[in-house]
């Protein structure tokens, strides 16, 4: 459902969150190094992401990426918005363009309710909610 890029996004953005008590800003290098993505890939994300007001930045010898008290209580359905769009919620199991409840896919009356949960998840979970129990060594962040 996700694309690898947004898998990526959500991972820096847990990244920051579980340094953001060390009030250290991130360089893209740094943010890569620990997720464990190309440094490319993570610059674009990120410079997608403080577009979207999800994550900040600043320039200069002191800069880099950080995330803000009020960012952390944003639902993980804005990182997937911002990098994959809404259209994720909504797509047919096996990708098909017309795929609906009048005329569903051979997937479509098992993946509608799996999709929708995942929605919900992706709306009630707020980004703290994903970084607290990587810094209490509950889950982890690489594999």
């Amino acid at each position: 459902m996700l694309s690898l890029t947004c898998k990526a996004a959500i991972k820096a953005v847990v990244c920051l969150g579980s340094n953001k008590e060390s009030h250290k800003k991130l360089s893209i290098r740094e943010i890569a190094q620990q997720i464990d993505e190309n440094e490319h890939t993570v610059g674009k994300l990120l410079q997608k992401l403080v577009k979207d007001k999800i994550i900040n930045s600043t320039k200069g010898p002191n800069g880099g990426f950080f995330i803000s008290e009020n960012q952390v209580h944003l639902p993980v359905i804005k990182v997937i918005e911002s990098i994959d769009g809404m259209r994720v919620f909504k797509e047919c199991g096996l990708g098909l363009d017309h795929c609906s409840d009048d005329r569903p896919c051979p997937m479509h009356e098992d993946f509608k309710p799996i999709r929708d949960m995942f929605t919900q998840m992706c709306s009630k979970k707020k980004i703290i909610d994903m970084y607290e129990p990587v810094n209490n060594g509950l889950v982890y962040l690489l594999g």
